[in-house]
């Protein structure tokens, strides 16, 4: 297969449908000494095999991008995290960022509603609207929403264990706004497997949490077929303390649990896993996080190509949207963190992120202000706009450290998911604490390397100085749970409670059977059962899921 010739027929379209392609921004890419800059650019010798192993932007195995014109075509989607307090002071914030010229919409729960409580409940006490907004029935999810047309927004939502009852709130107000669920765009990570591993908001067990995941997969396949049904995370395994190999290969392993559950199901391959996509960590190990990006793509079209014979070639592209370290944020000195953050997004975009959520300064004290949200967001468009990454594609391609990270990544990841299959797989394998007394091993060598000074950590084992905590830290007030409290009161005593009744108990009927569950999710939702009502449905039928300590 020679190189030169399959550029050609890559740089003429030959290729047609099977490469995925924008087209190019309106404008002329050029350096500053007024050199064109060229799409792509390849190795001046013939190796057989190149094309095998690196691709071309667009073609499989896809380790050097999902579409063949990546951001010369457009830019990342720059999508915020945000969401906080009440639905009406989210909304707020939603408005201000989509004003700053953030391109779509990043949901935080706060962790009663990733668990699936109600604001009155008694384990949600302290808890309400502290590190994302509190969502408790349809009428919460309508403020937050409110004026903020859903059809022409795309909007990713960080919610694993009650996803379907919040994808099916989402498709609930659209439909209000007059927007039928196939015209939505948009995410809900839907990852339990990461939540037993590394995060811990599930709330039922393993095996009717994966029924739950497949059940949205098939409804979304029908009905919702725009929306990524599952983000499949590295992201907090990361954040638990894995390495670069480690958080490659785990989130794949729960890529394969999840292919493999959706199969069993009666799925086809090509049917559900052109809508799957992944969510990675971005650290300040620049180049290493460059070939961890492509290297992950390289392995995951291989696994779908070769494991589960996928036909179609949007199964084979592994599409992912970043976010930067919230590990490496530090209390001390925290303007230093805006530098951090730079660094991890130029790792982002050069690795080729679909979407991208840069943390702000001041994390590791509290919820981010609006000032440092802006510098954020800044952040990223500077990237964007004036760094010139983004006018030529996989621009450190051909680097031999590059390369040679990438091929590394992949071999040590491959081998780690060997291990996984070994012992039955990921559910297995996490049942058995293998992936997470990993994570415990990595985590440790790590947090021991600082504290003897091998790791240097600017600001906090070096170059430290006497300061004053920041003054202007966002603080959420305990009033917001009675308001919650308060809303939740009005909604019960202003619906339908018969019409409620009867749809939970619909819901409980399906969950003992075989029946897909999101129908009748959805039904409950629009008369306005609460979060709370239609998990402890479930419950009753899944059981709660208990961690068990593995010596």
């Amino acid at each position: 297969m020679s190189i030169s010739s399959e550029f050609a027929k890559w740089k003429e379209g030959a290729y047609g449908k099977t490469v995925a392609k924008f087209p190019e921004r309106k404008q002329v890419f050029k350096t500053s000494f007024n050199e064109v800059v060229e799409p792509v650019y390849v190795p001046g010798f013939e190796d057989p095999q190149y094309l095998e192993t690196r691709g071309l932007p667009g073609l499989y195995p896809f380790t050097r991008g999902v579409q063949s014109t990546m951001y010369r075509g457009k830019f990342w989607t720059m999508r915020q995290y945000a969401g906080f307090g009440t639905a009406e002071e989210s909304n707020k914030r939603y408005k201000y960022l989509l004003g700053a010229g953030q391109t779509g919409l990043s949901v935080a729960f706060d962790l009663p509603t990733q668990i699936g409580y109600d604001s009155d409940h008694p384990m949600s006490d302290g808890e309400v609207g502290k590190v994302g907004v509190a969502i408790d029935s349809l009428k919460d999810m309508e403020i937050l929403f409110d004026g903020i047309p859903l059809g022409d927004v795309s909007t990713s939502m960080t919610i694993n264990s009650t996803a379907g009852v919040l994808l099916a709130m989402y498709i609930a107000v659209a439909e209000k706004q007059g927007f039928t669920a196939d015209k939505l765009n948009g995410t809900i990570q839907n990852d339990i497997l990461k939540e037993y591993i590394a995060r811990g908001t599930y709330r039922f067990p393993p095996k009717p949490s994966m029924r739950l995941i497949t059940d949205i997969f098939e409804f979304c396949a029908s009905h919702v077929p725009k929306w990524n049904t599952i983000s499949i995370s590295g992201y907090h395994i990361r954040e638990a303390g894995s390495n670069a190999v480690q958080e490659v290969a785990f989130t794949l392993a729960d890529g394969i649990a999840y292919a493999d559950a959706a199969i069993k199901a009666g799925m086809d391959i090509d049917v559900f896993a052109p809508r799957l996509s992944f969510f990675f960590n971005a650290h300040n190990n620049l180049l290493e996080e460059v070939a961890k990006f492509r290297a992950a793509r390289r392995l995951w079209a291989e696994i779908m190509k070769n494991r589960f014979n996928s036909k179609d070639v949007k199964s084979q592209m592994l599409r992912f949207h970043t976010q930067t370290a919230g590990c490496t944020l530090t209390a001390q000195q925290p303007d230093n963190n805006i530098v951090r953050v730079a660094i991890q997004t130029l790792a982002a975009t050069l690795g080729g992120t679909q979407s991208l959520h840069t943390n702000s300064r001041d994390e590791a004290l509290a919820l981010p202000t609006e000032d440092s949200v802006r510098i954020a967001l800044r952040t990223q468009q500077i990237v964007a706009y004036e760094s010139g990454i983004a006018d030529t594609i996989d621009p450190l391609a051909g680097s031999y450290y590059v390369e040679a990270l990438t091929d590394s990544i992949y071999a040590k990841a491959k081998k780690y998911i060997e291990r996984i299959d070994e012992l039955g797989g990921m559910v297995e394998a996490i049942e058995k604490g293998f992936v997470q007394q990993e994570i415990q091993d990595s985590a440790y060598t790590y947090q021991i390397e600082v504290e003897k000074g091998e790791q240097i950590v600017v600001g906090v084992n070096k170059f430290q100085v006497k300061e004053l905590p920041p003054s202007n830290l966002l603080k959420v007030d305990r009033a917001i749970q009675v308001s919650q409290i308060a809303k939740i009161k009005d909604v019960k005593s202003s619906r339908d409670n018969d019409a409620v009744v009867k749809k939970l108990a619909e819901i409980k009927t399906a969950a003992q059977g075989t029946e897909n569950l999101m129908p009748k999710i959805l039904e409950a939702v629009k008369v306005y059962a609460t979060l709370g009502e239609i998990t402890g449905t479930l419950q009753e039928v899944f059981g709660e899921h208990k961690e068990s300590v593995v010596l």
